[in-house]
């Protein structure tokens, strides 16, 4: 497959990876997401021409991504809805996103690896609007009390730039999209 291929697969796959979790989350379904995402990350691994290298990218961003959602969680500034999963932690569903997201920082979103202060405003816009977007859908809320789109775009808008820079340090694809 070519390189223009390989982005525009990994892009679709993203976007149906993150509707999927986001409506199974919000319709009772949680597990729905984290079983197409485990297929979608197993398909992504095997196309990587690093493996180690994509593995430890994927396991460093979506650890970073779970760590902010979780002390939002803690926080009492986001909540999700009920379910056999302890309230105190974050649903897997939501692992499933990080790791999904993960998965286009080699591929679809490669580009962002030298613009850190382009990540930073994609991360400080595009955060709180998927957030928004998630709480529309019924699968998470937010507390009115709080500025939490503001810590939101505060904290993503930090951490997409590390996780690009994370992303070009174990880059698994490069050989393969260049």
């Amino acid at each position: 497959m070519k390189p223009g291929g390989i982005r525009l697969l990994n892009f679709l796959a993203y976007q149906v990876g993150w509707f999927s979790t986001v409506l199974g989350a919000a319709h009772g379904i949680g597990w729905l997401g984290p079983l197409f995402v485990g297929g979608l990350t197993y398909r992504h691994v095997i196309l990587a021409t690093d493996r180690r290298a994509e593995i430890t990218m994927l396991v460093i961003v979506t650890f970073a991504g779970c760590l902010f959602d979780q002390l939002m969680l803690t926080a009492g500034w986001v909540s999700y809805p009920a379910s056999d999963w302890p309230a105190s932690l974050l649903p897997v569903w939501m692992v499933g996103l990080w790791l999904s997201f993960a998965t286009t920082l080699n591929v679809s979103t490669r580009w962002l690896h030298k613009r850190s202060l382009l990540a930073l405003l994609l991360g400080a816009i595009g955060g709180p609007l998927a957030y928004a977007g998630g709480a529309r859908l019924g699968a998470m809320s937010w507390s009115p009390d709080h500025p939490v789109g503001l810590a939101l775009g505060v904290g993503i808008g930090l951490l997409l730039p590390f996780q690009c820079l994370v992303a070009a340090k174990f880059d698994g694809f490069g050989e393969r999209l260049t």
